[in-house]
């Protein structure tokens, strides 16, 4: 089975081919990072405008790369949520339209599951179950994994995600837009323990999050450093290293209350290096292996959506004519996969 996969849940447009035997044929993704960094953030209005600008030429780019033809295709599959309303219209639409148009089965794929399965991209792909921390802008959960589509949230955030905290806190220090990753490279500038930043909600048990209380530190800690310019890289340290440790002892316990010992990071944030570094630490520690997507499949992308309509497509799931955008969406409301395999790996 071949599928085409469109993502546009906010402001990277992705197409990507993923073949059953062959894997990933092509993918490319256009970010509207320039459109939106005078403003500060993502205008909503203007990503779903450019989305439409740039789905057709990105189709027929991925299609050359990947020596496909319309006839070649089995499905398509679309992101349908979460994300901004106007900007996952745009996707389903083109998408619902071009599987009506080239007479093909079409699939909505849920945005963070695709995310969730990125990691199987690779060439050492997690066996199933195993527990997932899924860090992106809109985004922080916990969720056990025990087969396509078989998800217990854990965890998640009770308000900023761990992206979000992210971006404010980078605006907060005047960096440019996106913030994340500004803040991770003057992080790199910072002396660690100038500034001490608490671990939120990691005094008590469980494994719900809460940042926004990191970006009232950073803001208390930059008032007290007055004009001293240096102490901007330092509070970047201190807001990264906090984030970091937080995920990190949050891991650690999904891990023990799961028994699991897999663990998969994906998401924006998951490309952060400290991040990395951290959990794979974690995963010595504990006796657990930890899984990640590349870092250019840990951004919004065609290709996660590609694989997981793959797998929804290949256990007989098909959407009708009709569609529908869902900017909210909760991924424990999923359905497994009929036919897909749980606990194929031993813990």
């Amino acid at each position: 089975m071949r599928v085409v996969g469109i993502e546009t849940s906010c402001d990277e447009t992705g197409v990507a081919v993923y073949d059953g035997e062959r894997g990933l044929l092509a993918h490319a993704i256009h970010s509207q990072v320039e459109l939106h960094a005078r403003f500060g953030g993502v205008v909503p209005e203007l990503a779903s405008r450019d989305h439409i600008r740039r789905l057709a030429p990105l189709l027929a780019q991925v299609l050359e790369e990947a020596g496909t033809g319309r006839g070649d295709l089995d499905g398509v599959a679309y992101t349908a949520g979460p994300g901004l309303i106007g900007a996952l219209l745009v996707g389903v639409a083109f998408a619902r339209s071009l599987a009506w148009a080239w007479s093909l089965p079409a699939v909505p794929v849920h945005h963070m599951e695709a995310h969730l399965l990125a990691p199987m991209l690779e060439p050492d792909p997690p066996a199933f179950p195993f527990v997932a921390l899924l860090v992106s802008g809109g985004h922080t959960l916990l969720v056990e994994v025990t087969a396509v589509g078989a998800y217990r949230l854990l965890g998640e955030s009770v308000d900023d995600a761990a992206g979000e905290a992210f971006d404010k806190t980078a605006k907060l220090l005047g960096l440019g837009y996106p913030g994340g990753p500004a803040l991770a490279r003057l992080a790199e500038q910072g002396r660690p323990g100038r500034f001490e930043f608490p671990r939120p909600m990691t005094a008590r048990p469980g494994l719900d999050f809460s940042f926004s209380g990191l970006k009232t530190a950073a803001l208390l800690a930059l008032r007290e450093a007055g004009g001293d310019e240096g102490a901007r890289a330092d509070i970047a340290r201190a807001f990264e290293d906090a984030v970091v440790e937080t995920l990190v002892i949050k891991c650690r316990r999904a891990l023990a209350h799961t028994g699991h010992r897999r663990l998969v990071i994906a998401g924006g944030v998951g490309a952060n290096r400290r991040l990395r570094e951290a959990l794979l630490q974690l995963g010595e520690a504990v006796g657990a292996r930890v899984h990640y997507p590349r870092p250019e499949l840990c951004t919004d992308n065609g290709a996660m959506v590609a694989f997981a309509g793959y797998q929804r497509l290949r256990a007989g799931e098909r959407a009708g004519l009709g569609f529908a955008a869902r900017p909210r969406w909760a991924m424990d409301s999923l359905a497994r996969a009929p036919g897909s395999p749980a606990e194929s790996g031993s813990d």
